[in-house]
């Protein structure tokens, strides 16, 4: 990428964010930041419960996270973010008005197997029909990508970073 963005890495639960994130931060040579170490306390009891978050949930931590972002203006990072609505995003940009976003999205069954395989997480795969339920898509006027992700973790990878690549220079 010939300017330094900061790319939120978005996506329902299990798409892979915490994975794919820190492999994509290397890649392009940037500091990964993840999104679930911006949840305060109160969320991650509410969801280790099983309770979906609600907006007033999110503000704080999308707050956190676009400060994130906004302190990294220039410099370039990754995020990771669910940013499942576009208001979520709307919110992150006006805090970080380059960032980019990356949308990993994929088959539901493989997503919810993903969930099913990982150990010590607080969010629960039970939670996964309200994270699609709320899911709002990437329009085409907002600065983004999606890439599916089937395949390994460096084929998908490999696919964000050829994405972004394709964006960068079509703007």
């Amino acid at each position: 990428m010939s300017t330094p963005h900061v790319v939120v890495v978005m996506g329902v639960a299990g798409t892979g964010k915490t994975t794919i994130g820190p492999l994509l931060a290397a890649a392009l040579g940037v500091p990964y930041a993840e999104g679930d170490d911006f949840h305060p306390p109160a969320n991650i009891a509410k969801m280790s419960a099983g309770t979906p978050l609600d907006d007033a949930d999110r503000w704080p931590w999308l707050d956190a996270i676009g400060q994130w972002a906004h302190d990294r203006a220039g410099l370039g990072g990754v995020v990771s973010s669910s940013a499942l609505k576009r208001s979520y995003r709307d919110r992150l940009r006006a805090a970080a008005p380059d960032a980019v976003f990356l949308h990993l999205t994929g088959d539901r069954a493989l997503i919810e197997r993903r969930m099913a395989e990982r150990k010590g997480h607080f969010m629960p795969p039970a939670l996964l029909d309200s994270q699609f339920a709320t899911l709002q898509p990437l329009g085409g006027d907002e600065a983004g990508v999606a890439v599916n992700v089937s395949g390994t973790p460096e084929e998908i990878t490999e696919r964000a970073v050829a994405a972004l690549r394709r964006l960068d220079s079509a703007r």
